[in-house]
């Protein structure tokens, strides 16, 4: 009877732990998964840190108004060693850069940036976005 409870205990709590990490990485739940939004912007804040870099951004809408946006990446290792460093960032911040996100479901200015392109030229991938990075066509607009 104690070895029953025992496993039925341990099974609870592995349960437990398996449903909070398919929540905090169900990527469907918080964002439109199907429509890839390319813009450009202003970098204004980079918050490198584990366990997703966090950005902030001066995004001009179709009438011109511009729109403080904060998005969420990859961890900081992911960049690093895919060769884009916490220099790379640092250094766009006041500067123009074009990026490829995911919107938000709840309509918010709040996104999962997947491509972001440096002023320098650099590209960088999140690890969502890595599945496009040998793609030679990507129509995002679709």
């Amino acid at each position: 009877m104690k070895k029953t409870k025992l496993v039925v205990t341990i099974c609870g709590g592995l349960l437990l732990c398996a449903s909070s990490v398919l929540a905090h990485h169900g990527m469907a739940a918080i964002f439109n998964v199907n429509e890839k939004i390319t813009a450009k912007g202003t970098l204004t804040n980079v918050a490198w840190t584990n366990p997703h870099i966090g950005l902030e951004l001066d995004i001009k809408d179709a009438d011109g108004k511009v729109g403080h946006w904060m998005m969420e990446t990859s961890p900081p290792n992911w960049y690093t060693k895919d060769g884009v460093t916490k220099a790379e960032f640092d250094g766009a911040i006041g500067k123009e850069i074009t990026i490829i996100y995911l919107k938000a479901l709840d309509g918010s200015k709040y996104g999962y940036l997947e491509r972001i392109t440096f002023p320098t030229g650099v590209t960088g991938y999140s690890m969502n976005g890595a599945k496009d990075r040998d793609k030679k066509s990507i129509d995002y607009n679709k």
